[in-house]
């Protein structure tokens, strides 16, 4: 009986908990019965010839099934002590009670049944058989008793050998559907094992992805987000059951705005990382029939794939640069020379120096171009170097106004926390690459800025990485355009190159830094160096 019922915590184990515990109260029930008809009919209602062994085991019967009760409620004992005092408490007191009755004449046997049956259910077949083995045994046993005593003829034989038989049947029944319980729960169980291993792997296969994604339902809640889409989001507050609106506006509206251009329209806006060093592209599937329901949201890193994009771009530069320039080159300078030299003339008009300024000025132009296309497909290595940010800055800021000629309120320094983003701020750079890049920069806004330029330099606060921004009050950038401005050749005024801002993005990216642009609120534009993380500087 040792292996006869499972651990506690088991469903088997606690409906054998409960079978024990309605055995006791049949256990109350029956005595209280049997007591109840002596008192109201006498004993000769029953055949009583002992009535001390009717009385004494009877009221020990009730007593076990009331002190039992309290012990199986509990768990004072274990299942197999249990299965063990049950059982040998029942074959004693109903073979006594029986005994006393006249034995099986009196049709108590029956009595019997519940308790082997129930035991049975509980107990492997073959044990369950071996205990209504026993039961019948003493059923025979009762019988050549009472022969022997005069008090029972040779009929009381068959009706104990059919009450035999009957606690055999009731045995081999329990026991039969025990077995196809246990075969299955345990076909039950094995599937709930199957299914929470295949939840445990697609849980980890979804955390571990590296593609960012996220599930927001028609409330706009998230319902379930892996590790990297809750990085791009913010990990403090990228959290399951949390509001999409108080995690990311700027998804949100994302959001909204394909929900109302579902399955058609131009492609969601996009929006800046939480660690402000990423632009990041939504892409949305609803997860239903209709885009009001639930929403798989896939967050592509554009930096990574404008990345690829560029360098085959630049390839393409490099091989055409290659194979042009010396041809495009010469007949530009002899054209510019050319231009000069005419116009040195002392007989030219007006109209004819005109021209001539516009030879001059187009050919500087194209020399220009061609200049800046010979830099990138040279694609000189990168030599960083420790610069203290702010001595860099007043140093840059020294020579670009002396340079340019222009005032010294035209450019503003601001720092948000000098105490930790001053003078010991240091960033990782080539100086030459870093100089270009942000002369560039202000070059632009110093031109279509209306209020000066405005230079902010400090930590971003989710990472800690050093960033500096040139920010102006000009017209911005149009939203169709903002995804473009990167791009080579690409220029929204005349006589620009279209290749500053693209130079700019390739030498941030070979110093492993990151620029980025965003429309100023209020009007004007930023632009914005992250710097490498200062935590993964390699000598």
């Amino acid at each position: 009986m040792a292996n006869a019922i499972e651990r506690p915590s088991s469903p088997r184990a606690a409906l054998a908990w409960r079978i024990l515990g309605l055995l006791n109260l049949y256990r109350i029930l029956v005595p209280a019965a049997l007591l109840a008809v002596v008192t109201a009919s006498g004993l000769r209602t029953l055949s009583i010839s002992s009535p001390r062994v009717f009385y004494g085991a009877t009221l020990a019967y009730l007593a076990f099934g009331l002190l039992n009760g309290i012990a199986v409620r509990r768990r004072l004992a274990t299942e197999r002590t249990q299965l063990v005092l049950q059982a040998s408490v029942d074959l004693v007191v109903l073979l006594l009670i029986l005994v006393a009755c006249d034995g099986v004449k009196s049709g108590l046997g029956s009595l019997f049944l519940v308790p082997v049956g129930a035991l049975a259910f509980l107990l492997p077949m073959n044990r369950g058989l071996f205990l209504a083995a026993i039961a019948a045994l003493a059923l025979l046993i009762s019988t050549i008793a009472e022969q022997l005593n005069g008090r029972a003829d040779t009929s009381a034989y068959a009706t104990a050998g059919v009450l035999g038989a009957m606690l055999f049947l009731a045995a081999a029944a329990a026991s039969f559907v025990a077995n196809r319980m246990r075969e299955s729960e345990d076909l039950v169980r094995q599937k709930d094992i199957d299914l929470a291993n295949l939840a445990e792997l697609s849980q980890y296969i979804v955390q571990h992805l590296r593609e960012s994604l996220l599930v927001v339902d028609g409330d706009d809640r998230i319902r379930l987000i892996n590790e990297s889409a809750a990085r791009i989001l913010g990990e403090t507050r990228a959290r399951p059951n949390e509001l999409l609106g108080e995690v990311s506006p700027r998804l949100l509206y994302a959001l909204s705005t394909w929900r109302r251009h579902a399955l058609g329209g131009e492609p969601p806006p996009t929006f800046v990382a939480a660690d402000g060093a990423r632009v990041i592209q939504p892409h949305f599937a609803p997860l239903g029939s209709g885009s009001g329901g639930p929403t798989l949201i896939f967050l592509e890193d554009t930096s990574a794939m404008a990345e690829r994009v560029q360098q085959s771009k630049l390839a393409a530069l490099g091989r055409l640069s290659a194979s042009i320039a010396h041809e495009i080159r010469n007949p530009v300078g002899a054209m510019s020379h050319a231009g000069q030299l005419l116009a040195e003339g002392a007989e030219l008009g007006p109209e004819e120096r005109r021209l001539t300024t516009i030879i001059r000025t187009n050919a500087e132009r194209v020399s220009t171009i061609i200049n800046n296309v010979l830099q990138l497909s040279r694609r000189e290595a990168t030599r960083p170097e420790r610069l203290p940010l702010a001595a860099w800055i007043d140093d840059f800021l020294r020579e670009f106004l002396e340079t340019m000629q222009v005032a010294p309120d035209a450019l503003r320094v601001g720092v948000p926390d000098p105490a930790t983003d001053g003078p010991t701020l240091e960033v990782r750079f080539d100086p030459g690459h870093l100089r270009q890049v942000v002369w560039n920069l202000c070059d632009n806004a110093l031109k279509y800025g209306v209020d000066g330029i405005e230079l902010t330099y400090g930590r971003l606060a989710p990472n800690a990485r050093p960033f500096l921004e040139v920010a102006d009050r000009g017209p911005g950038i149009e939203p169709q355009a903002a995804d473009r401005i990167f791009e080579p050749f690409f220029t929204g005024r005349q006589g620009g190159t279209g290749l500053g801002l693209f130079i700019a993005r390739e030498l941030s990216q070979l110093n492993r830094a990151v620029l980025l642009y965003e429309a100023r609120p209020g009007g004007g534009s930023v632009f914005r160096i992250v710097f490498a993380d200062p935590q993964r500087w390699e000598e």
